[in-house]
């Protein structure tokens, strides 16, 4: 146990021993500057430096124009891109119906398959028609209390 301890205490002396850093001029011997070290402070320094160089490195990447070479990220010119080609395919794709359904009553007209009942003006956009019966618009009870609350407050802020 105590020899352990003794290793240990060794080390730690070892590593906050201090030591000299001197940079000489190599023609004249002359000392330029000098730096007293010890192990321990050398290596909370260039953990510290590797730390920031890591940090910096990233925020340059997250942040700047430079993730749009790294596999998986994509820029905002080609997002944007593909937003306006999908509202375009979809207006296409609305086109195309209404072509189909145009097509499909010319068909009709040309066999003599018409339905004199169902003949509209507006047969290319009667298949989107959506009809207004199949809803509930009546107002809900709660939906009343809160108009009738609104309504109280509105007049409490006009005063």
């Amino acid at each position: 146990m105590s020899g352990k301890r003794l290793k240990r205490k060794a080390f730690l002396d070892k590593i906050k021993t201090k030591r000299r850093l001197v940079i000489l001029n190599e023609e004249t011997f002359e000392e330029q500057f000098s730096f007293k070290l010890n192990i321990l402070n050398v290596f909370i320094v260039a953990t510290i430096g590797a730390i920031f160089l890591i940090s910096v490195t990233s925020y340059i990447i997250a942040f700047t124009p430079l993730r749009e070479y790294i596999p998986g990220y994509s820029s905002s010119q080609l997002k944007q891109d593909a937003i306006n080609l999908g509202l375009k395919s979809d207006s296409l794709e609305f086109a195309l119906k209404k072509n189909d359904a145009y097509i499909q009553s010319v068909k009709k007209v040309l066999t003599g398959d018409l339905e004199y009942a169902k003949v509209n003006k507006d047969s290319i956009m009667a298949s989107e028609y959506v009809d207004p019966s199949e809803y509930n618009f009546n107002a809900s009870d709660e939906e009343l209390e809160l108009r009738k609350q609104v309504d109280q407050e509105t007049k409490k802020n006009k005063k």
